[in-house]
């Protein structure tokens, strides 16, 4: 693309972009680390530095508009110097206002300290024995075919049974789960997947509450605010079905993102298989080169100023982890692939500040252990050409979304090991 094509790209509404959206990053931060885009009037941050000051600034930026930017429309005109009284009182007619992404705080500190109850390094260690059960137990229901499409034959059951697991849903409702939740054509607008988790969160916590068990979903249930205080069911389902929502969606990406790069480097898959101990870094490089949320959105209460750019009052700001995280002044060789590059977890795949994603070390557990089973199980993976093409005209199909970043299909082949 030249210059001027890329100048004249509606962010939100291209195409091409979801195949390959890093050289309009590029050719933005090169103008400007923080650029406003014609079509929408968002300031797009696409700097390392610059990003890193807006996840930070919770004076200046509310998150009420984190997940639908510039497509959140409030009621009335956003007008005056300071917005926040405007922000606080029509932020929860917003779509996924009730959303803890989307709270400032001090709502945000309580919701999180909640949810920082619910994900104890003890839990966490528990759940990562289920992980490695799970993960052979997926391999298992391919491996004797030597082939498989990635996404729905491991990568997506695997992470939302492991958030199930993880959360207390008891594995008597596991299937259904799946049923309801990978098989979305079954689901019709008045079922998404969001108000399902809902109705069954809600189910779990109000009959815990009533007959306490010695249970993950008991400690789910009873769970209090740091001020000790019990909170209402409606405030823990929530956070649960949001917490495995998110955490489903993005980890599945990332595994995907992993397995390709596995599939079409020979070299770098050689490289893990020699020496497992690089498998974590792999893994940080899989997350700063193709990061699974492309980016999120803040509105500005007062007018200020980022990266030498004039953000007014009322504007959307788009916070680009995908464009920061191979920003050159951060990261040298940012497009490479390097597995001894000594700041790789400096990357912002995972956010920055009170909104870092509660789930990351939850997602690096499950890509860690899913590559490690995955190269014990197998002598070799290899992307299927019958689907993809020859690795010298591979064509993939990614997700239509401007947010989000990963394969819709993964056809893999590999040889057992032994």
């Amino acid at each position: 693309m030249t210059d001027i094509d890329i100048d004249a790209i509606d962010y939100f509404r291209t195409k091409d972009l979801t195949e390959d959206p890093y050289p309009y990053f590029e050719h933005l931060r090169s103008r400007c680390p923080v650029s406003k885009e014609p079509y929408h009037d968002v300031y797009m941050v696409t700097g390392y530095d610059e990003a890193i000051a807006a996840y930070h600034d919770q004076t200046t930026f509310s998150n009420c508009n984190s997940a639908i930017g510039p497509f959140a429309k409030f009621p009335v005109p956003l007008d005056g110097d300071d917005i926040t009284e405007i922000i606080e009182a029509h932020r929860d007619e917003l779509p996924f206002g009730d959303q803890l992404p989307a709270f400032d705080p001090p709502k945000h500190t309580a919701q999180r300290g909640l949810l920082m109850r619910l994900i104890t390094p003890k839990r966490l260690k528990e759940n990562e024995a289920f992980m490695r059960v799970l993960a052979d137990r997926q391999i298992d229901t391919f491996l004797p075919a030597g082939a498989c499409e990635y996404m729905s034959q491991y990568a997506g059951p695997y992470t939302l049974l492991v958030i199930a697991d993880l959360l207390g849903v008891p594995e008597a409702d596991h299937a259904q789960f799946l049923e309801k939740l990978m098989h979305r054509e079954h689901l019709s607008l008045e079922h998404s997947p969001l108000s399902y988790l809902y109705g069954q969160f809600t189910a779990y916590i109000e009959e815990r509450r009533r007959r306490p068990r010695d249970d993950v979903m008991t400690g789910l249930a009873t769970a209090t605010f740091p001020d000790g205080t019990l909170p209402p069911v409606d405030d823990v389902m929530k956070i649960a079905a949001n917490l495995f929502a998110a955490g489903q969606e993005t980890t599945a990406r990332l595994l995907s993102t992993a397995l390709k790069t596995l599939g079409d480097r020979p070299e770098v898959q050689k490289q893990l298989r020699d020496d497992r101990g690089l498998v974590p870094a792999f893994i940080e490089e899989m997350l700063r080169l193709e990061s699974p949320i492309k980016g999120t959105f803040r509105l500005a209460r007062v007018p200020t100023r980022i990266g030498g750019t004039e953000i007014p009052t009322g504007a959307t700001v788009m916070v680009l982890p995908s464009a920061a995280n191979r920003d050159p002044r951060e990261f040298d060789d940012p497009d490479q692939l390097r597995l001894d590059r000594s700041n790789g977890r400096q990357h912002i795949a995972f956010g920055h500040g009170i909104h870092t994603c509660a789930g990351a070390p939850l997602a690096r557990a499950e890509a860690n252990v899913s590559l490690q089973r995955l190269l014990d199980r197998t002598a070799d993976i290899r992307i299927s050409e019958a689907h993809h093409g020859p690795a010298d005209a591979r064509h993939w199909e990614y997700s239509p979304t401007w947010m989000l970043r990963g394969l819709e299909e993964l056809h893999l082949e590999f040889t057992p090991a032994g």
